[in-house]
Order: C-alpha cells, then structure tokens, then sequence
C-alpha cells in the first residue's frame, strides 16, 4: 500500500512510532520527516501527543500522515481521524492501514490497550466524517488463505504469491485508507 502511495510520502511528513515508510518511499520528495508517539519513552519522537486528544498537536502542518495499524490501539478512534485531519494542511494525504482481522497483541492489551478492529465499510464512514467522500481511496485486502495463515501466525513470505493474488470481500484481514484534506 505505501509503495503504491510513495508519490503522496512527500513534503513534510509524520509518521506514527517511527519513519520506517517515511524513508523506504518518500525518499528525495521529503522536505522533513517528524516521527508521533503518544510516550516519551520512543526516543525517536519528534512529536509527543495522543491522537486522541489534539490540543497540544501541531494544525495545518502535514503534507502526509502515515498511521500503519494505529487506529486499533486508539479507543476514541473518531477523535483519531479528526486530529490526522487537523494536523494535515489542505490538500494533505492521510494513508492510513487498519487490521479487519487480527489477533489480540497482548503486550498492548495489558499495557494500553488493543480496541478495535474496522471492515471497509467502517472506514469508509469513519474517514467521511473528516474528509470529503469523493476524495476518499478505501480497500480491503484479504482472502481466505491469508485469514487462515495469519490465524495459524504463518507470514506472507510462507505462502506461494498466487495464494495473495486475489482479494475475496468476504475476508477482510487489511483495510487501506488514503484521504486527501479539502
């Protein structure tokens, strides 16, 4: 998703935990990268706040926001999308990644938390609320096969790529997001 999206990883970007997808696909177009985390305990974050609770996050100040599978670890996810959108400038790209399927990841559920898990149709409605529907992109990505292996704890690199050619809308395991601010 964020390879087929590197023409959006451009300008000045935020990524949420680290800059893994700022530096593999924005490369030269990335005026500054910053890095969001809601702990001071990530020593790489430029930026401390919960997306949750904007206030002391910057406005208007994003070219692009990268969130790879955050939402599900954010109880107020509607304040979420609202705060990707505030921090974007206009014309700013969110590309956004959220599990359908996934199993529980304990440590976070002990530790803050492990809320959600969201089909296309739930992202489609959630990002509307924030961002024009006609500048909305949402795919579900998923198939059987990969539903079953990801229960099994099977990676892709353990399956023939024919086995992730096709997407079956009857499972759902990865929803992508790209909105663009008005």
């Amino acid at each position: 998703f964020y390879a087929a999206r590197a023409a959006d990883i451009r300008g000045d970007v935020v990524e949420i935990g680290d800059d893994l997808y700022t530096k593999r696909h924005g490369g030269d177009r990335v005026a500054s990268s910053a890095i969001l985390d809601y702990s001071t305990a990530n020593r790489r974050a430029t930026l401390i706040g919960d997306l949750a609770s904007a206030e002391s996050l910057p406005r208007n100040r994003f070219d692009c926001f990268i969130a790879p599978q955050t939402l599900r670890y954010t109880f107020d996810v509607r304040e979420a999308v609202r705060t990707m959108q505030r921090m974007l400038k206009p014309g700013g790209v969110a590309l956004v990644t959220l599990a359908a399927l996934a199993p529980i990841d304990r440590v976070r559920m002990d530790r803050e938390g492990d809320y959600w898990r969201a089909t296309s149709r739930a992202a489609r409605r959630l990002f509307a609320e924030h961002f024009p529907p006609r500048r909305l992109a949402v795919a579900a990505h998923g198939n059987l096969m990969a539903a079953t292996a990801l229960l099994y704890g099977l990676a892709a690199e353990d399956l023939a790529p024919r086995d992730l050619a096709r997407d079956d809308p009857d499972y759902e395991l990865v929803v992508t997001v790209r909105a663009v601010k008005a």
